[in-house]
């Protein structure tokens, strides 16, 4: 009966978290309450108050559900020994979040709200940091990549590891916000990894 019971709470939390994401995307993320998320996930308020504190308490786990598997995976890809030289690895991995929007319309639909749906003012100015700070993981694991790049005398320039890192980051950034609003895919989305490739190989000495 207790396993029942926590089985039933565990679904009605996916359910509020994924009402919350539907919500988000229709109304923005400002003007979206707790009460339209409790009647687009069929519930009561009290029941979405017994799973989340607040509005931002519900949009960090949302936001979780991309991004901790996306560092997880980065981790794996980035810094674990592996037969492809580290360029590739690079390569690699940017071209796989790009597979995982075209594919996970959950992961499509968080990146959308994250980026466009959200206004980082308020309570939600810590969400903000949060995310810089998720950068700056991210970022590490790509220096490390390009610091064997280096070692393997892979690489065309002079620049840092640390400065090549926040290139990278910083133009995959810009691809998935221009990638994002490209909804019709008529100017970024058809073409995102071919950009990854160019962007490394400008990187990679002939």
């Amino acid at each position: 009966m207790v396993r029942k019971t926590k089985e039933d709470a565990e679904l009605t939390r996916k359910r509020i978290i994924n009402s919350a994401r539907a919500v988000f995307l229709a109304r923005g993320v400002s003007r979206s309450t707790l009460e339209h998320i409790a009647t687009h996930a069929e519930v009561t308020r009290g029941a979405v108050y017994w799973h989340f504190k607040n509005k931002t308490e519900i949009f960090h786990a949302i936001r979780d559900q991309v991004f901790l598997p996306l560092i997880d995976r980065m981790d794996d890809s980035l810094t674990l020994a592996s037969d492809e030289d580290p360029l590739t690895q690079i390569e690699n991995s940017l071209c796989l979040t790009i597979d995982d929007l075209n594919n996970n319309i959950e992961m499509r639909q968080t990146y959308e709200i994250m980026m466009i749906k959200c206004e980082y003012v308020d309570e939600f100015s810590l969400v903000l940091q949060q995310i810089l700070n998720n950068c700056s993981s991210i970022t590490g694991k790509i220096q490390l990549a390009y610091e064997r790049a280096g070692k393997q005398d892979l690489l065309a320039c002079k620049h840092t590891p640390l400065a090549l890192a926040l290139d990278t980051h910083l133009f995959f950034g810009g691809l998935l916000h221009m990638w994002v609003k490209d909804a019709d895919g008529s100017m970024f989305r058809h073409q995102a990894k071919d950009l990854i490739k160019s962007h490394i190989n400008l990187r990679r000495k002939q």
